[in-house]
C-alpha cells in the first residue's frame, strides 16, 4: 500500500484519494479545535454562539480575539487556546501537504536512481 523506492509511484487515482483522506483528517483537527474554542468561550466567557464561534475561528486563523476578555479564567483560556491553535493549524497544515511533500520525495529518489543505473 505505502509507496517505497522499490515500488513504481502511485497510480493518480490512489493518489488523490490518499491526497483527499489527509484534506479530510486536517479540516477535522480543524474542527474540533473550533469546537474546543467555541465550548470555551462559551463557558468561561458566557457568550453566546455565535460569538464564541467568531473569537475561536479568529484566534484559530491567528487573527486574535473580536472583543475584550472579562474574567479571569476566559483571560487564561484565551492564551492557551491561541498556543493550542497554533499547534492544531500547523498540524492540519502537515497533514494535508504531507502526501504531496511524499509524492515528491518520492518521485525525486526514483529519477536519481535510474540516472545512477542508466548512466
Amino acid at each position: 500500500m505505502y509507496e517505497n523506492r522499490s515500488k513504481p509511484l502511485l497510480s493518480r487515482g490512489k493518489f488523490y484519494h490518499r491526497l483527499a483522506r489527509s484534506a479530510g483528517l486536517g479540516t477535522s483537527v480543524v474542527v474540533v479545535a473550533l469546537l474546543i474554542g467555541m465550548v470555551g468561550y462559551h463557558a468561561f466567557e458566557h457568550m453566546g454562539w455565535v460569538d464564541s464561534f467568531a473569537n475561536a475561528s479568529m484566534i484559530l486563523s491567528g487573527m486574535g480575539p473580536l472583543g475584550e476578555l472579562k474574567t479571569t479564567g476566559g483571560k487564561i483560556f484565551a492564551g492557551c487556546y491561541a498556543l493550542f491553535s497554533g499547534v492544531a493549524f500547523l498540524t492540519s497544515v502537515g497533514l494535508v501537504f504531507a502526501p504531496i511533500f511524499h509524492r515528491f520525495l518520492h518521485k525525486f529518489h526514483v529519477e536519481t536512481a535510474k540516472d545512477e543505473k542508466g548512466g
